[in-house]
């Protein structure tokens, strides 16, 4: 009795042992003034709910040469808009896993993006400031933070220190792996370890995303699953790995067109919608329209 008296009296003297609750209604009214990364396509931010969200993990997968990469490149670029032009303003990580980074490219998405804000600023008859004039490829390149790892160790390593780098820096608002999977695929032979592992990494990535406010995109490969009698193509990593996310978003072709799909999230409903990859970067498909994906 003596025990339990003097636990009850250091709750009320001392209040709450467990720090950082937030009501409902605070999340609900941050949830709404939260801001979202456009990925420069109209339809793929409808389905998105206006975008990729903060705050959340989103995994973005598909075959080889469908645009992941790109789509990675152009949210680096896309975050950096300034809030006046509908942007974050922030600063973007770019995990390179696969050696896929292309800086000319890059170079090429930015020099698109530095032209859609002059002509969105001329359109508004508005004048640069004296900050603004340095918006160009060199200014979008520069606040791009790319680590390019080559193994499994060197993935967790980062991952495990990127609460420390965001904290030095000013404003990291998306972190992007490109992709989370290509060195657990290759050195990884104990599947179960494998999943451990990654779900630390997972849960290391979601405690940043909530503390920071920022993006996490995990860009996935695919692999061949066998059921029902037949093979068919599905994201890379297992049944498990596909709860890890707060978002799944899957990318496939559809005849010669890309479309991109909402396999799985919390919050936004099944759908699909089309877009393309062009040189200057990720737009709108040339016929738009919305179809929900055929199995």
């Amino acid at each position: 009795m003596a025990g339990e008296t003097s636990r009850s009296s250091g709750l009320e003297e001392g209040g709450p042992i467990v720090a950082g609750a937030e009501t409902a209604w605070d999340m609900l009214l941050e949830e709404e003034t939260c801001r979202h990364i456009t990925t420069s396509c109209e339809e793929l931010d409808n389905i998105l709910g206006g975008g990729i969200h903060c705050k959340e993990l989103t995994e973005i997968g598909g075959v080889p040469g469908i645009g992941k990469t790109q789509l990675g490149i152009q949210l680096a670029i896309n975050v950096q808009i300034p809030v006046k032009y509908g942007g974050l303003g922030g600063k973007a990580i770019y995990i390179d896993t696969e050696g896929s980074f292309m800086v000319e490219r890059a170079q090429q998405i930015a020099d698109a993006c530095a032209n859609e804000i002059a002509y969105g600023a001329a359109v508004q008859r508005e004048h640069f400031q004296p900050s603004e004039e340095r918006i160009n490829a060199n200014f979008f390149l520069e606040n791009i933070f790319c680590f390019r790892v080559c193994s499994y160790t060197e993935q967790i390593a980062v991952v495990n220190n990127l609460d420390n780098f965001i904290a030095s820096q000013d404003n990291i608002r998306i972190v992007i792996i490109d992709s989370i999977t290509f060195h657990f695929r290759q050195h990884f032979e104990d599947l179960a370890l494998r999943t451990r592992v990654l779900s630390s990494m997972v849960l290391k990535l979601m405690k940043v995303a909530k503390k920071y406010k920022l993006a996490v995109v995990l860009l996935n490969q695919v692999t061949s699953k066998f059921a029902n009698g037949t093979f068919h193509l599905t994201l890379a990593l297992g049944e498990s790995w596909s709860h890890a996310c707060t978002n799944r978003v899957i990318l496939y072709w559809s005849g010669n067109d890309r479309f991109a799909s909402i396999d799985k999230s919390s919050s936004l409903p099944a759908a699909s919608a089309p877009y393309s990859v062009t040189s200057l970067g990720i737009r709108n498909a040339a016929t738009p329209c919305k179809r929900i994906r055929i199995q």
